[in-house]
């Protein structure tokens, strides 16, 4: 009897054997993205512990299950908040950095790291550009005031999530922090 290999067979065990190509890139630091979103302003760090209630509070905004950590945290002296968080895009973790007003409108977003092998367009300025002047009053949903991307609705819809997010924790912890220094 002869045996006669497979060609599907061996393509297959080649397919298997060959590494996964990912486009992850970093596109600011954490240095950069505080230069773009504050220029000229000198920023503080000012991290805050995050309760289990604070924690709980900010996911049933937001839909977000990865914990925020309380430690990626800025003011200026005007009051403005830079802060990092990070979500999941479809499979890896998105990191991005979000801009706040004194009054806690969005002035800017930045995306620090982009480790998914598709979906970068959510790095693209007319997207981001879609959340300044939101508030936590504002619904910041995915196809109601965030558009969507084609190719990208894992991406959009957790990084829109997570600035709802943010926007939450100024309402329920950083605002108080601005209201105690404008009392001073």
């Amino acid at each position: 009897m002869y045996w006669k290999p497979n060609p599907l067979i061996i393509i297959g065990l080649a397919a298997a054997s060959a590494p996964i190509i990912s486009q992850a890139k970093i596109y600011v630091s954490v240095d950069q993205a505080q230069k773009v979103l504050y220029p000229n302003k000198s920023l503080t760090k000012n991290p805050i512990i995050i309760t289990d209630d604070l924690q709980d509070r900010m996911r049933s905004a937001s839909s977000i299950r990865h914990p925020f950590k309380g430690d990626l945290i800025w003011r200026t002296t005007e009051g403005g908040w830079f802060i990092v968080d990070e979500v999941v895009g479809k499979h890896e973790m998105i990191t991005y950095a979000v801009a706040l007003s004194p009054s806690g409108a969005v002035t800017g977003i930045e995306i620090l790291d982009y480790v998914e092998s598709y979906g970068y367009e959510v790095a693209e300025v007319h997207w981001r550009n879609q959340f300044i002047g939101k508030t936590a009053a504002d619904p910041i949903k995915l196809n109601k005031d965030i558009q969507n991307i084609g190719g990208a609705t894992l991406s959009c819809k957790h990084l829109t999530d997570g600035v709802k997010r943010v926007a939450v924790l100024y309402d329920l912890a950083l605002k108080s922090q601005n209201q105690a220094s404008k009392a001073k």
